[in-house]
């Protein structure tokens, strides 16, 4: 099977004496600062790591090191896309209605899919870049595909993918992984439901499901166009998503309710965080 393969050319691609060359397609803020830690590590074990951003003024990702940091530019701008963050933020944690917060993420999500499909086209349109890239030889790509970018630029380069999340839109990383998602145990996002529910809860929890494949579908039209228009292929995001070869959960089962997880999904919880000394007695 392909991903099976894939697999193992990104394990022997880490165990490697001599080291490989890795390209990443990170996002910014939060995502990036989980990225770095992983970034460092492979670095010291003799990996070549080249890192591709957009250029912005104020943009966490930064040159350094352990990272060769290549920027291209794009029609995004960052205090724009800062207050728009923010303004998501806002909207679903302030405690509203459920109705009202579904509603708020149905005005937003487009508004965020269209701000970073332009964003990746840059990327993906950019000859110089993309010329660079191919010539690179990269053994692997490591992305967030909470923006599919970076799995798109994979399957255009014709190399394995893993991807590193915290979580993603509708539970379809579980549904890509081929996890089982069952809304009869699993409770959905925006619900106050424990993992026992009543019946009321129950069908609450299966029409939320369905919503939420209706609200991942329109979100990701704009890169299923992209995918289109660069790959010359009609697929879904699903369909370019199920090509990741290992799925690296920030996930916390203290922290969240325990889920089935496939041979290729890997919690690597607790990465990013520092370490600090022992309390005193």
């Amino acid at each position: 099977h392909s991903s099976s393969a894939s697999v193992l050319l990104f394990l022997s691609l880490l165990c490697s004496a001599g080291g490989g060359k890795l390209l990443v397609v990170p996002m910014d803020e939060s995502h990036w600062l989980s990225l770095r830690c992983l970034l460092v590590a492979l670095s010291q074990k003799g990996h070549q790591i080249v890192t591709v951003a957009p250029e912005e003024v104020n943009s966490s990702v930064e040159a350094s090191e352990y990272h060769t940091l290549k920027r291209y530019p794009v029609p995004l701008h960052r205090e724009e896309l800062r207050a728009r963050v923010r303004s998501l933020g806002n909207d679903l944690f302030e405690g509203k209605p459920l109705r009202e917060r579904i509603t708020a993420l149905f005005e937003k999500v487009q508004l965020f899919s269209s701000l970073y499909t332009s964003s990746c086209s840059s990327l993906l349109h950019n000859k110089d870049l993309m010329r660079y890239l191919r010539s690179s030889d990269f053994d692997a790509v490591l992305t967030d595909p909470l923006v599919p970018c970076g799995q798109i630029l994979a399957l255009r380069l014709s190399v394995p993918s893993v991807f590193s999340l915290r979580g993603f839109p509708c539970r379809s990383d579980l549904q890509v992984a081929q996890c089982p998602d069952l809304p009869s145990y699993v409770p959905r996002t925006f619900t106050d439901s424990s993992d026992h529910m009543t019946f009321i809860q129950h069908v609450e929890n299966s029409v939320l499901k369905s919503i939420d494949s209706f609200l991942c579908s329109f979100a990701y039209l704009p890169f299923e166009l992209l995918v289109l228009d660069v790959l010359h292929k009609r697929v879904t995001v699903k369909e370019v998503l199920c090509h990741g070869s290992i799925w690296l959960e920030r996930m916390d089962f203290v922290f969240e309710r325990p889920t089935p997880a496939m041979p290729n999904v890997i919690f690597s919880e607790g990465i990013n965080c520092g370490k600090e000394k022992p309390l005193s007695q």
